[in-house]
């Protein structure tokens, strides 16, 4: 949570490249309830684009604000990116596979987006909460 009372989290996104030729990454987003994902603030060291050289590798970090814990989504949605790349630009989709958490009743598959709501969650009520 900030100074302000919002509840947010980071996102973390590794980008590689295995080709030999540059790829630009010119934006991202998604839509779903509860989960807001917030554009680029260069003043946070967040980049808008980001340009991978080939067989290289960057990271892409954004925030993220949980508007309403319940509300966000128990199966994985999808984050839509644009690029641009010596062929042209286009544009793709990604879900990211679900977490596991372990438990008491063993190990249960968790949405990433519920794994990033539940820890922003769980942070606001109390820090210590593992």
């Amino acid at each position: 949570m900030d100074e302000n009372g919002v509840l947010y989290t980071r996102l973390y996104i590794e980008l590689e490249n295995d080709g030999l030729a540059p790829f630009t990454l010119t934006g991202m987003s998604t839509e779903m309830p509860g989960f807001l994902l917030l554009p680029a603030d260069e003043a946070k060291d967040e980049r808008a684009v980001v340009t991978v050289a080939g067989g290289d590798q960057e990271t892409l970090t954004r925030r993220i604000v949980i508007t309403d814990c319940a509300a966000v989504p128990h199966e994985p949605q999808p984050i839509s990116f644009t690029y641009r790349t010596w062929m042209g630009s286009g544009s793709a989709k990604v879900t990211w596979n679900s977490w596991h958490m372990t438990g008491a009743a063993g190990s249960l598959p968790v949405a990433w987006q519920r794994g990033f709501a539940i820890k922003a969650c769980n942070d606001a009520v109390s820090p210590e909460f593992p």
